[in-house]
This record gives C-alpha cells, structure tokens and sequence, in this order.
C-alpha cells in the first residue's frame, strides 16, 4: 500500500472557498485485507487523540465530526475504493485550519499523509479618508483601513488621476497612510488605496482637494475686537452694579439721617394758669343773693410765655 498523491502539504486558502486535499493511492497484490480509509484532524498537542472526521471501511463511508464543521465535508469520489481516497470541503471556514492527515489501510499494506490547511481572511473592502485636513501648505494625511482581514494586511496608494503621487509623499504600507508635507494645489486629484493579503484584494478612492486657508489677519483681528467688546460688556455691567449699589446705600443713609434729625415727642406739662376764686357768695333758699367783690388781699400769679411748648405757663 502506498499514497501517491505529491501535491503540497501546506495549502493556504481564503475563507468561503471549496478545498481538495489529495489522497491517491496504489495497493499491491500482497496488500489481501480490507480496506480501511481515515481522515482525522491530528492534535497539535500530542497528549491529547487525533479527532477522526470521515472513515470509509466494508464499502460504506462514515463520519465522526461535529456536525457542524462536517457540514461540506465528504470524499471527492463516489467510490473510493478505486484508488482515490481525496477529501473534499466546499466552503472553508476559519474553524476548518488544521493539520489533516489521510491514512489508508490493507493488511498487511498501510500508508497515510498529512496536509497542513491554513484557512485566511480575505480584506475586506477598506474605507479611505484625509486625516488632518486638505488645507494649502499644510502636510495632508491620507488614510486607508481595512476591517477584516487574515495578516499580513499590505497597503498600497496611487494616483488616478493628476499625475503620479507627489515624490516627496511618505507612504506606510503598514498602517496604510500617505502623507503629502507642504500641500498645494498641485496635489490635489483622485488617489485609490488597495489592501491585499496572500488570498485576496480590495480598494478603495477619494478625492483630494486643495482648500485654501482662510486669512488668519482677518480672523486675528476680528478675535481681538470680539474679545475687547466683551471687555467692555462686562465691565459696564460691574460698573452698572456698583452704581446701583452705591446709590442704594446713599437712599439708606438719607433716610437714616432724616429719623435722626426729628426731634422724640415730649410729654405736654400741666397748665399752670391760677384759678380765680369768684367773690360770689350765695344764701339760703327764699334769701336774696348778694354778691361781694373779690378781697383785694387775694394774690395772684403773672402767666409767661415759654418757648419751648409754644404756649403760656
């Protein structure tokens, strides 16, 4: 028995693509026992078993995998047993990168082979933009990024249009940014930014443009005026404050004055003017009233005017 297939042992493949992993083989006419086929997913730890997927033993095929990761998965012949024990999936995923190996049995005759599969992201279609502005006599950043994709992820920009890219233009093909020191107008026009891997490609395009910068003594100018009128809005409201203040406190000092300038009500003294005593002298009922003169001994008191009541005391 032995396997005859001499195709590469490492294949690298995109994801989404159909795969055949080859496995052809002879017998001799000693090799008299049955045959038995196996295709397993050898363990990158060797403490560990081998994961058996598809086995083919008493002319019926069998599978042993996960469900899910066998789906696609069969022998590419109908039959075989005609020399031809080749694996074949249909559509790659990521979970399918392994090391596989074809071993094929019948006593006493046993020969197998491995193949290493290396499943890859192809780009997936990048997004270009200008980082920084496109302003004249600055430098102009042009930016290229892909969001999917298996690395190594290789960036490369060209013009499409204006000529080719500027000679004094710095280009990444890393990070996929190309930069243009000292912008003019010269530069502007149509760049497209391609990303590739080993399995696939994309690109992308935009347009530079050359913007001229604004006239920086105008917007200096028009700063400062802006900023002295905002000086002096402020300062008059303080001063405005201030004078409110000022003159609120002027009212109150008034009025405090005025209360202290009158005088506190004084309590009015008794008049002191003497009482007359009248010289009248009154009889009995049925006698005849007679009336006497005052007696010229009665004294009596001189009223004068003081001027602190207003009025005679």
């Amino acid at each position: 028995m032995k396997v005859t297939s001499s195709g590469p042992q490492t294949m690298q493949m995109a994801q989404g693509e159909p795969v055949t992993l080859d496995c052809t083989y002879t017998s001799s006419p000693a090799d008299i026992g049955e045959l038995d086929i196996e295709w397993s997913v050898v363990s990158p730890d060797t403490t560990k078993k081998d994961q058996m997927i598809i086995s083919y033993t008493g002319g019926r095929r069998y599978t042993h995998g996960d469900p899910a990761l066998m789906k696609g998965v069969d022998f590419t012949a109908l039959d075989p047993a005609q020399g031809d024990a080749s694996l074949s999936i249909t559509s790659l995923m990521v979970s399918h990168a392994g090391t596989y190996q074809c071993k094929v049995k019948k006593a006493p005759g046993v020969d197998s082979r491995k193949i290493s599969l290396i499943v890859m992201v192809r780009p997936s279609v990048p997004k270009c933009w200008v980082d920084a502005g496109e302003a004249v006599g600055e430098t102009a950043s042009l930016r290229c990024r892909s969001d999917q994709g298996s690395a190594p992820l290789l960036y490369s920009w060209r013009r499409e249009s204006g000529g080719s890219i500027p000679p004094e233009a710095i280009q990444n093909s890393l990070t996929g940014e190309l930069l243009i020191s000292n912008h003019s107008i010269s530069h502007s026009g149509v760049y497209s930014c391609e990303v590739s891997n080993s399995v696939g490609k994309e690109s992308c395009r935009l347009n530079l443009q050359a913007v001229k910068p604004p006239n920086r003594a105008g917007v200096i100018t028009g700063t400062v005026v802006g900023c002295l009128l905002l000086i002096m809005i402020v300062l008059l409201i303080i001063w405005l404050l201030v004078f409110r203040c000022n003159r609120n406190q002027q009212e109150k000092e008034f009025s405090n004055e005025i209360k202290e300038d009158a005088p506190a009500p004084e309590s009015r003294p008794t008049s002191r003017i003497s009482s007359f005593r009248s010289g009248v002298a009154y009889s009995q009922v049925g006698q005849t009233q007679s009336e006497h003169p005052p007696s010229t001994n009665t004294s009596y008191s001189t009223a004068k005017y003081d001027s602190r009541f207003g009025y005679a005391v």
